[in-house]
Formats: structure tokens, C-alpha cells, sequence
């Protein structure tokens, strides 16, 4: 048993942390200051014993009370929408927010795990993405305020690795997905599945070419605990190799949702990565990790889940 810290506790894929870490025993401090997410994705948790929640801003100076054995630092604007409405609340907390953790975590004598992203590569110049490559990132469009706020959090955090000899992991995810993402949160999965489901178009940005590799909550989920329980530092890329254009991504929520929903389509967006596909050799053979869980399945499991949010039969 641990007593485990998750900032962004109450988000999409910090929600599905905390509760892994509550069935397998360990106690869970979930941190959130609610600007993305919601207190009802950890309602459920609040009856269960050694489940406890506090909202704050990660930005300001962190400190929990007690013994703590893990801080996992998931807290940030995660979405397009979200982090181009809040550029400077993201940058603040890619960087002051993971410095106050690392702190917490030096203080405690507890291991770092730092959420980090495929969007550090950028629009990558390297397919697919090996964690060793560095990245082809615009660091003044509209997109850096996200993308260099994980640079550096990755770059803090091995600092105080090297330095203060922290014990820290850091994982890239990969375009993660399923049940409690928000209707509105501008990633394409959810935008898709709810446009279809509401009969209303489909829309799709640029001509449909461009690809990403989608894994589904609980595999991402699984891999994170994998590196948290691990013997390696990172970076690990953990994403479903699957490489899919936007453009079969729309054909296949059509298909599940048994919608008849058109296509119309925008600009593609400053900066938007033409191609996205992690190579997971390293989380492989070092974390004997890879997904189980194929797109159309996973496209199925979150429809119907918002099929149940959204009220719709």
C-alpha cells in the first residue's frame, strides 16, 4: 500500500488514475483546482476508504499533510480549446505547478512521475517517434504555450533528478481516450462521437490526411502504473501504435454510432502535426506494456458512454 498524490485527480485520464490506484490498495490524495476538470468524474471515489480530494492550483505552493510514497503531476490544459483559452495558466503550470510538485515530492522522499506528451515532438520531422528523438517544435505559434510548458517540465524534472538525485518518471502520452472525456473539449474523438451521436456534421480540420494514434484510457492507465512501478526514468512513450488519418477515424464513428451525419470541413489549425505515432519498443521490453484495446473498440466503449452522459437513446 502507498499513499499516492495525483494532481489533475478530478480530470479525464487523472480521474481513471486515481481510481486504478484506489482498487489495488493504495491511498490517493487527488489535487484539482476544477478549471478543466469536474468533481463529479471523482464523486464515485469519495465513499471509498483512503480517497481524499482537496481543490488548488498546482501553481501555488503545494503541501500535503503526512507520509507520501508517489506525487503524479497530471495537472494542465490538455486539449487544444482548453490551452489556447488559458495560454499563460498553462505555461504556469507546466513550469511553476511542476516545480511546487517536485518540491513536494523532494520533501517527502517520494518518487516523480511527470505527465508529459506526444506533442513535445511537435510536427515531427521523424516518424514513427522514437523517445529519443528531440522534437521539431514552433516555439512562439499558438500551440508552444502547451507544448514548450511539457518541454520543460520534463527538463525541470530531470534537473532535480541529476541535481537533488530524485527518484522521477516520465511518461509521453499519446492522444489517450474513453469515458469521462468532456462533450466539449476539443479533441477529436470526442468532438467526432458527440457530433455523430447528436446528428449533427462532423467536423473535420484540413483535408482528413493527417493521422494520430488513439489508446484507450485503461491501457493508458495501465501503462503509467507500469512505468510508476518501474525501474526506468524516461522518457517512455505510452500510445497505441495504431496509426489512423482523421478522415478513417470519422468513417469509423459514423460506423459505430450508426450515424448518417455528414463531413464539413475547416482550416487546419497553426501548427497542427501532420503525422503523430509513438514507437513503443521501450515500453515493451522494459515494462512488458502494449495496448489491448483496438480503436473500434475503444470508439464503441466511449460512445456509449456518452450516449449515457448526454441523455441520448
Amino acid at each position: 500500500m502507498a499513499r499516492v498524490v495525483v494532481t489533475g485527480g478530478a480530470g479525464f485520464l487523472g480521474s481513471h488514475l486515481c481510481e486504478a490506484l484506489l482498487d489495488r490498495g493504495d491511498d490517493v490524495v487527488a489535487i484539482d483546482n476544477l478549471s478543466t476538470g469536474s468533481v463529479a468524474n471523482v464523486e464515485p471515489l469519495f465513499g471509498r476508504p483512503g480517497f481524499t480530494f482537496a481543490e488548488h492550483d498546482v501553481s501555488s505552493y503545494v503541501w500535503v499533510p503526512g507520509p507520501v510514497d508517489a506525487v503524479l503531476h497530471f495537472a494542465s490544459p490538455a486539449s487544444p480549446v482548453d490551452y489556447l483559452e488559458m495560454p499563460i495558466q498553462t505555461l504556469k503550470v507546466g513550469s511553476l505547478g511542476t516545480h511546487n510538485c517536485l518540491g513536494l515530492s523532494k520533501a517527502k522522499g517520494a518518487r516523480f512521475l511527470l505527465a508529459s506528451t506526444s506533442e513535445v515532438y511537435g510536427d515531427p520531422q521523424v516518424h514513427p517517434q522514437t523517445e529519443e528523438y528531440w522534437g521539431h517544435v514552433n516555439p512562439v505559434g499558438p500551440r508552444g504555450v502547451y507544448d514548450e510548458s511539457k518541454r520543460f517540465a520534463e527538463a525541470i524534472t530531470m534537473a532535480y533528478h541529476r541535481y537533488h538525485g530524485l527518484d522521477v518518471r516520465i511518461v509521453r502520452i499519446f492522444n489517450s481516450y474513453g469515458p469521462r472525456m468532456r462533450a466539449h473539449d476539443g479533441r477529436v474523438v470526442s468532438n467526432f462521437l458527440v457530433q455523430a451521436l447528436q446528428g449533427k456534421p462532423l467536423t473535420m480540420f484540413g483535408d482528413g490526411g493527417q493521422t494520430r494514434s488513439f489508446c484507450y484510457v485503461d491501457d493508458e492507465v495501465r501503462g503509467i502504473l507500469a512505468l510508476l512501478d518501474g525501474d526506468i526514468v524516461g522518457p517512455v512513450n505510452i500510445g497505441n501504435p495504431g496509426e489512423f488519418t482523421i478522415r478513417q477515424l470519422a468513417e469509423m464513428v459514423l460506423e459505430v454510432t450508426g450515424s448518417d451525419s455528414d463531413v464539413v470541413f475547416e482550416p487546419l489549425p497553426v501548427d497542427d502535426p501532420t503525422q503523430r505515432r509513438p514507437d513503443i519498443t521501450l515500453a515493451r521490453e522494459r515494462l512488458g506494456w502494449e495496448p489491448t484495446v483496438d480503436l473500434r473498440q475503444g470508439l464503441e466503449r466511449t460512445a456509449e458512454w456518452f450516449r449515457r452522459a448526454l441523455d441520448i437513446t
